[in-house]
């Protein structure tokens, strides 16, 4: 009975390590993964993964000549990513002895933010400044696949020059939306729905209309900028917030993309139904 038990309890304890032998290797994998997020080291992989796949083919098919082939790519392909990736690997080598390398990722997402927060801002202030007519939509949990399919592909990276250019006047992706997915742009000149509340102010034009359109059956963040008079709008959860400053847009922009709390409540909200806060 005691040699059941202690047979037992080993097997429970040798259960336990290998579980978390898989969870910290699987850990490690998703740091790493983390790191070289959005780096060439991604098309590397994709093309590595790629050839293990041939090289599996290759063998349960019996092709011997590509299956060497590929047998030799693999064996000799370690030493070449050593060589090209030389200078990344130094510098995670040394994050990992500075005790960075697992907190970087969490670092990345923070100065990722930080970028698309600053282009946003920089090109609304650019437009607002000189009165050109822009209107953005960023995704979030309902997604604009409809409404991107009505306008020109972009899959462009975001910064604010090309937020500019994109809306300067009688160029052939000014008249629109442009729609932002996944922190990408993916879209230009895109139709939006026009929301038909009775309740709006007539001096809102077609691009507010079209903002607060989009609002009301998705929860897309929508920024205008006013070709009139060069406010800038934003609508969030169902409101349009009207002739916000530039530090109100970014505190309010910030929030509502990544939930951050804003501390301005200097400007001033507007409801549909014509209402103030």
């Amino acid at each position: 009975m005691n040699e059941l038990t202690h047979f037992t309890e080993n097997d429970l304890v040798r259960m336990f390590l290998n579980i978390l032998d898989v969870l910290l290797v699987w850990f490690v994998v998703y740091k790493i993964l983390a790191l070289i997020k959005g780096t060439k080291a991604v098309q590397l992989l994709k093309g590595i993964f790629v050839i293990v796949i041939i090289r599996i083919v290759t063998v349960y098919l019996g092709l011997n000549t590509l299956s060497w082939m590929t047998k030799q790519v693999i064996d000799y392909g370690f030493l070449a990513i050593i060589i090209i990736f030389q200078p990344e690997l130094r510098r995670a080598l040394e994050q990992l002895g500075r005790g960075k390398l697992f907190a970087r990722s969490g670092l990345q997402e923070e100065e990722e933010q930080d970028r698309l927060i600053g282009a946003m801002t920089k090109s609304v202030s650019y437009m607002a400044k000189r009165r050109i007519g822009a209107l953005i939509s960023i995704e979030k949990d309902t997604g604009l696949n409809d409404y991107i399919e009505t306008g020109i592909p972009m899959n462009s990276d975001i910064s604010s020059e090309l937020l500019i250019n994109l809306f300067i006047p009688n160029t052939p992706l000014h008249d629109g939306a442009v729609i932002v997915q996944k922190n990408r742009v993916a879209a230009a000149a895109c139709y939006l729905p026009l929301s038909e509340s009775p309740f709006i102010s007539k001096e809102l034009g077609t691009r507010h209309r079209a903002a607060i359109g989009i609002s009301e059956v998705t929860d897309a963040i929508t920024i205008i900028v006013s070709e009139e008079t060069g406010g800038i709008s934003l609508t969030v959860n169902g409101e349009l917030h009207r002739e916000l400053t530039l530090e109100d847009f970014e505190l309010r922009l910030r929030k509502a993309w990544f939930g951050d709390s804003p501390t301005n409540k200097g400007a001033s909200i507007w409801r549909w139904r014509g209402g103030r806060k």
